[in-house]
C-alpha cells in the first residue's frame, strides 16, 4: 500500500528542495526566512505521509469504499500542498503551477487543485511591488517600457487571451486546438533546436491564445519571461541528435547520446522520463505507437515504483537538461488537455528542427564550399522527404486520401 501511493507524499519533498533563501537587499521577513519555509514545508511532508500510511488501514484495497477514501485523501493532501506553496510563495508557487499541469501523471485531484496556481497565485502588495519599483527604477508609477525592467522587475504589456488549455474559450473564439498545439511546438523546437534559447514556464497562465481584432489570425502569446534557459551548442547538438534517435527508433543512438548528456547507464529510465512513454514504446518507435490507457497506467506506476532511481538521474544530468525537463512536462501536459498528445504533427516538426540545427551546425565546422554545399542539399533533401511524408498523412487523412483508398479496395 505505502508504494503504491509514495510518489504523492515525494512530491511535497520535491518543493523541500527546490526551495531556497531569496534575499536581496530587502527588509527581513520572517515567511522569507529558509528555516521557516523549510520547516513548514517539512511539517507538510510529514501530516501528508502520515494519513497516506494511516488513512487505508481498515480498508480493504480494491473496494468502493477504499477508492472513494483514496479520492479524498488525495484531494485534501492537495489542498495542504497548494496551501504550502501559497504560504512559502516564491520557488513553491513554480513548482506548485508545474505539478498542477501534469495531467497525464498525477491524480486529477492534485493538478484541478494546484491549477489555481496558474492564473491566481498570491500576489505581492502594491506596498512591495512600489518597494522594489522605487529601489531599482526610482520611480512611483513607472511607464510600461522594456526600459524600465531590471534584473527584479520585469515590465510588460497587458495581454488579452484565453489561457492555452481552455478549449471552451478556444471554441468560442472559433480558434482551432489542433493547430494551436502544433504552432506551440513548432515555437518550442524552434527555442530549443536551432536558437537554444527556451521560455522555461510555459504553464497554462503564461500560455494565452487570442483571434488578433486586426488580421483575425489567431496568435499564441508568452507571458513572464523571467525563466529562460540558454543551452550551449554541445549540448544541444547531443540533444537534438538524441531526439532524432528516438523518432528513427535507432536504439543505439538513443544510449550513445543519452550517456553523452550525463544519464549513464540509467539511459532506458531517461528516455522514459524524456518522452513520458514506455520502454516498450521507446523500442516501438515513440512516432509509430500511439499513447493508449494501458501504457498511461504503466507510467503512473512505474513513477512511483523509480523514484529513488529518477531521483538519482536527476542528481547525474546537468541544470540545462532540468529545465528541458520541466519545459516538456508543462507543455506535454497542455497537449494532454488539448487532447493532441503524441501527434504526427509534433514529430515531423521536432524532426524538421533537427535537421535545421544539425545542418547548421555541420556548416559552422566545415572550412570547405564544397562540404558546406553538399551539406546544404541534404538538408534540402531531408527536409523534402519530410515533406512529403506530412503530405502522405494529410492525403490519408482527408477526404481525397478516403476515397483514393475505397478506390483502390473497389479495383482489387
Amino acid at each position: 500500500m505505502a508504494l503504491r501511493l509514495l510518489k504523492v507524499p515525494t512530491i511535497a519533498t520535491v518543493l523541500v528542495a527546490s526551495s531556497g533563501m531569496y534575499f536581496y537587499n530587502r527588509p527581513l521577513d520572517f515567511n522569507d526566512l529558509s528555516l521557516i519555509r523549510f520547516g513548514r514545508a517539512a511539517a507538510t511532508t510529514a501530516v501528508i505521509s502520515y494519513d497516506y500510511l494511516t488513512a487505508f488501514k481498515h480498508v480493504q484495497y480494491g473496494t468502493e469504499e477504499y477508492w472513494a477514501l483514496k479520492s479524498k485523501v488525495h484531494r485534501r493532501s492537495a489542498e495542504r500542498l497548494r496551501d504550502l506553496c501559497c504560504a512559502n510563495r516564491g520557488t513553491f508557487i513554480k513548482v506548485g503551477q508545474h505539478l498542477g499541469a501534469l495531467d497525464y501523471l498525477l491524480p486529477e485531484e492534485y493538478t484541478s487543485t494546484l491549477k489555481i496556481l496558474h492564473s491566481r497565485a498570491p500576489q505581492s502588495s502594491m506596498e512591495e511591488i512600489e518597494q522594489v519599483i522605487r529601489e531599482d527604477l526610482g520611480k512611483e508609477v513607472p511607464i510600461i517600457h522594456w526600459d524600465l525592467s531590471t534584473k527584479r522587475v520585469l515590465t510588460m504589456e497587458f495581454a488579452e487571451g484565453g489561457q492555452v488549455n481552455d478549449r471552451e474559450y478556444m471554441k468560442a473564439h472559433g480558434i482551432n486546438v489542433n493547430q494551436i498545439s502544433e504552432n506551440l511546438g513548432k515555437m518550442y523546437s524552434e527555442m530549443i533546436f536551432i536558437h537554444g534559447f527556451v521560455h522555461c514556464d510555459p504553464h497554462p497562465g503564461n500560455v494565452l491564445v487570442q483571434k488578433c481584432p486586426k488580421s483575425n489570425k489567431t496568435e499564441i502569446i508568452l507571458l513572464d519571461h523571467g525563466l529562460y534557459q540558454v543551452l550551449q551548442p554541445k549540448f544541444r547538438i547531443n540533444y537534438c541528435r538524441l531526439w532524432q534517435a528516438l523518432i528513427h527508433r535507432d536504439m543505439a543512438g538513443v544510449e550513445r547520446y543519452s550517456r553523452k548528456l550525463g544519464a549513464g547507464d540509467l539511459y532506458p529510465l531517461f528516455a522514459c522520463v524524456l518522452t513520458a512513454r514506455s520502454w516498450g514504446a521507446v523500442n516501438s518507435g515513440i512516432a509509430c505507437v500511439p499513447v493508449t490507457l494501458s501504457e498511461d497506467v504503466e507510467i503512473r506506476t512505474n513513477a512511483a515504483l523509480y523514484l529513488p532511481q529518477i531521483n538519482d538521474l536527476l542528481n547525474r544530468v546537468p541544470r540545462q537538461m532540468l529545465l528541458l525537463l520541466k519545459t516538456n512536462d508543462l507543455l506535454r501536459g497542455i497537449e494532454s488537455t488539448l487532447q493532441t498528445r503524441a501527434s504526427s504533427s509534433s514529430f515531423i516538426n521536432m524532426s524538421r528542427c533537427c535537421i535545421r540545427a544539425l545542418a547548421r551546425h555541420k556548416r559552422s565546422q566545415s572550412r570547405s564550399g564544397r562540404r558546406r554545399l553538399q551539406i546544404t542539399l541534404t538538408e534540402s533533401f531531408h527536409l523534402w522527404r519530410l515533406s512529403m511524408y506530412e503530405l502522405f498523412l494529410w492525403l490519408k487523412g482527408s477526404v481525397l486520401g478516403l476515397g483514393l483508398s475505397t478506390l483502390l479496395a473497389f479495383l482489387h
